[in-house]
């Protein structure tokens, strides 16, 4: 790769990582408070948790949330592993960030402040290795009673490799870690924390 191709690529993670401006947004993510989560399955018994550590993203006055995830920062608690998973599977040079985007009620989150607890279902878009697709999940928002939200899943959501064109990673893990198999169905959790803007 050229040096302008790996300036282009650190521009593009420093964009998208840079934290909603607070001048449209509700509530800024908290990213030591928040938590994405996914497991993989390898040999059709042995499940392992990994997560990424770093996260950015909002929700706006009329509802719309962005969340930002940086590739690079998967944590599998093996090096050498994350290094498989960003190079092979998530291919994060091309590829270094995933986008999750969605609508929330504005009068739902509104009810959910006050220490109001509001569970439903949301259309939430995930863009990520290139492909884009749209699918309903449940979520729960918790008021903190300071004006801060507490958004998670009250069950994993399954993701599907071949859905964003990660099948040839997967096999490509498989292989290189000499396993029988990887499921290619993934679990995923979050739990995010958001706090108020003045």
């Amino acid at each position: 790769m050229s040096s302008v191709q790996k300036l282009q690529q650190w521009l593009l993670v420093i964009v998208l990582l840079i934290p909603f401006g607070s001048a449209w947004a509700d509530w800024e993510l908290d990213s030591t408070q928040s938590a994405i989560n996914f497991i993989s399955i390898k040999n059709d018994s042995v499940g392992e948790v990994h997560s990424f550590t770093s996260l950015a993203g909002s929700i706006g006055a009329t509802g719309k949330v962005q969340i930002v995830i940086n590739l690079n920062s998967v944590e599998t608690l093996v090096e050498v592993r994350n290094e498989r998973m960003r190079g092979l599977l998530f291919e994060t040079v091309t590829f270094p960030a995933a986008q999750i985007t969605a609508r929330v009620d504005p009068t739902m989150l509104a009810a959910a402040v006050d220490r109001g607890v509001i569970t439903t279902s949301v259309p939430v878009t995930l863009a990520l290795h290139g492909q884009e697709k749209t699918m309903t999940i449940a979520v729960v928002a918790v008021g903190e009673g300071d004006g801060s939200l507490r958004v998670f899943t009250p069950r994993p959501v399954i993701i599907n490799a071949s859905d964003f064109g990660l099948e040839k990673g997967v096999a490509a893990l498989t292989t290189i870690a000499g396993l029988q198999s990887i499921s290619s169905a993934i679990p995923v959790t979050f739990d995010l924390q958001f706090t108020a803007t003045p």
